[in-house]
Order: C-alpha cells, then structure tokens, then sequence
C-alpha cells in the first residue's frame, strides 16, 4: 500500500494479486479496515473506482483525502479511474 504514488488509486484486487493472492480482495479491505493508519489506504477503491463505505471517517474522508491529492470524485467514484489506477508490476 505504501508504494501506491500520490494523486493515484489502486484497487482492493489489484493489491490482492501484488500478493499473489488475487482472489483475498476481501482479505485486503479487512486488512485495509483495521491495519496500520500511517499508511495511505484512502488510495484503496473497488473495482469500478468507488470509495469504501467502511472508510475511517467514511466516503466524505475518503473523497477529502484524495481531493488533497488532486483526485476527484463524483458520487463517491473516482473521476478518470483507469487513467488514475495503479496498477503494481508483478515479476
């Protein structure tokens, strides 16, 4: 997560495959709920770019956060999602 750039999003699934297990996207947002804070999981969307509902601070944060970033948002989903998205190298 820590490796996710400003202003870029990357996916529960995307960080999922990172760790070789691309089927625990479930396992990254529990991970992601209760796991360190000091690292940026407000770059963490689903698959279609939405926000997590179950955000410290909820969608309202999260959305805030990016937009610091200079990623904005409509409806709670992140505007130009594929041309934002992270996705990690895998070797």
């Amino acid at each position: 997560m820590a490796q996710v750039p400003m202003g870029r999003v990357t996916t529960y699934g995307d960080l999922a495959g990172l760790a070789g297990q691309a089927s625990a996207s479930r396992v990254v947002g529990g991970i992601a709920h209760y796991g360190d804070a000091q690292l940026p999981w407000h770059r963490l969307v689903n698959r279609f770019g939405g926000l997590a509902a179950g955000f410290h601070g909820g969608r309202e944060t999260q959305a805030q956060l990016l937009a610091q970033e200079g990623v904005t948002c409509t409806s709670h989903v992140v505007d130009n999602f594929e041309e934002l998205r992270w996705r990690p190298v895998q070797n």
